[in-house]
């Protein structure tokens, strides 16, 4: 027998309308007192909604939260409307030591320097002053240099729900990234 959510179905979407912040199927449990079961069903309704209406909003997974996001169709008319939706950009250097962190983490500031050939100090610290990384751990060996990993900022940053998201690098940048280990 098929059970009629409407009612909740229109209280999940209300939620993730006004949260500005990805929301797990539990904190969308907790905020609604639904049961966790019912969200999900919730969720795949909206899902469902969202992909068959002509509507400019979808159903996004970030970060393994729920948001609401404009359609990808849409980012370059609402980019000229509302600016950037990264307000903030990085640099190229910022930008290319935050690859080299996503790709090969955890890694050592030596191991980025010897992919880069500049020192990467002071983007590292930009990084993590901008929470996209952070120390993750110590490398085995001498002097146990610091590792430093992305942080979910960095996944909400990219619109990613997981670092297995990120495009695929292509031979040259593979090897170029292997070379310096």
């Amino acid at each position: 027998m098929e059970v009629n959510l409407d009612k909740e179905v229109g209280f999940v979407e209300s939620v993730l309308f006004l949260d500005s912040e990805p929301l797990t199927v539990e904190a969308i449990s907790k905020i609604t007192e639904l049961s966790e079961d019912v969200v999900e069903r919730c969720i795949e309704a909206l899902k469902e909604k969202y992909t068959q209406e002509s509507s400019g909003v979808e159903l996004s997974l970030i970060t393994g939260g729920w948001t609401l996001t404009p359609k990808k169709e849409y980012w370059e008319n609402l980019k000229e409307r509302y600016g950037n939706k990264n307000a903030g950009r990085l640099s190229r250097s910022a930008m290319e030591v935050l690859s080299i962190i996503a790709y090969k983490q955890p890694v050592t500031r030596a191991e980025i320097e010897s992919i880069r050939g500049v020192p990467p100090d002071n983007m590292i610290r930009l990084l993590v002053e901008r929470q996209l990384i952070k120390e993750v751990g110590r490398k085995e060996g001498p002097g146990r240099p610091v590792q430093f990993g992305t942080t979910k900022e960095f996944l909400k940053f990219f619109g990613l729900n997981s670092i297995s998201e990120l495009p695929r690098l292509d031979e040259k940048e593979n090897e170029r990234f292997e070379l310096a280990r």
